[in-house]
């Protein structure tokens, strides 16, 4: 027997040719992506600080002391006491900060998490089923797309009261139009694929068809929408909180923050500046996130 039939060590050459591993390729996308992994690292920060709020903020969100009201950020002459200053009933600016972070990533996560139940739902019934579904479907997208969320959002509001529960109500049911079209755009791209027609040659049922071999192709672009969404519930209820109709005070809110403090923005812009800087820097993430996801799961990725 011949030597090359007896050597048994790999080859370097071919393993050039073969390439790395399909979870070497993934990895090397996930830290590969710059803006993905600015997007983690800022949003996991943000998070820890929201879960662990009650060991990081300096004071009580809550205590208010008329004394230490209007004290100016570390940075602008204040003291340690209170690094980001006080608003003006002396309440310490970054425990409430610190504290608004819940809120906000609260009302994110499950306002989109409801909304996207409903027009993911929605979206793929009208893109595998069409006819009268989607024709159904299709109407009442129309119907959404026709109302104005901020106002629809507003008058909710304005009639069953502010409070952190009925805006995650309202947003959730307001913002499913997003995920319905793409979803049902998705739908209509894979429907049609080899592997479809082949899980129901097989026999497989609608249900299983759909769990198995549509849901897992339309993923990605429901990652996007997911965290489109997200930012935007978040941006709504800072605006709702901000035309004092959101989140109602005493509770810290970003969007609170921002309304309480613009009375005196020609005087002290740090009450303004500082809660829409971390408003602006959490929305931000959110999307860094979302695009970066997106361009790792990509089906032209996957190979």
């Amino acid at each position: 027997m011949s030597d090359a039939t007896t050597n048994l060590t790999p080859d370097p050459m071919l393993e050039a040719i073969v390439g790395p591993t399909p979870g070497q390729m993934l990895r090397k996308r996930i830290f590969g992506h710059q803006g993905l992994m600015i997007g983690v690292v800022v949003l996991s920060i943000l998070v820890l600080v929201a879960i662990f709020a009650p060991l990081l903020a300096p004071h009580d969100p809550y205590a208010q002391s008329l004394m230490a009201r209007m004290k100016p950020p570390v940075f602008l002459g204040g003291t340690w006491e209170h690094p980001l200053g006080t608003d003006h009933l002396g309440r310490d600016y970054l425990s409430r900060l610190i504290y608004g972070a819940r809120v906000s990533l609260l009302i994110g996560l499950v306002a989109a998490t409801i909304s996207g139940v409903i027009g993911t739902a929605m979206g793929v019934a009208a893109g595998y089923f069409g006819g009268k579904v989607d024709a159904v479907v299709t109407y009442l997208i129309n119907v959404r797309l026709a109302m104005p969320v901020v106002l629809v959002a507003l008058a909710v509001v304005a009639i069953l009261g502010g409070s952190l529960q009925v805006v995650i109500v309202v947003l959730g049911l307001l913002l499913w139009d997003r995920f319905a079209v793409v979803m049902r755009s998705s739908t209509l791209q894979v429907r049609g694929r080899e592997y479809v027609a082949a899980a129901k040659a097989v026999g497989c049922s609608t249900p299983r068809v759909l769990m198995s071999e549509i849901m897992p192709n339309i993923a990605n672009n429901l990652i996007v929408v997911m965290t489109l969404e997200m930012a935007h519930a978040i941006l709504l209820e800072a605006a709702l909180s901000f035309l004092g109709l959101g989140v109602q005070p005493p509770t810290p809110s970003w969007g609170l923050m921002v309304s309480e403090g613009k009375n005196m923005m020609l005087f002290e812009p740090w009450m303004v500046l500082i809660p829409g800087a971390v408003l602006f820097v959490l929305v931000l993430a959110i999307n860094l996130m979302g695009d970066g996801l997106r361009d790792v799961t990509a089906p032209e990725n996957r190979s």
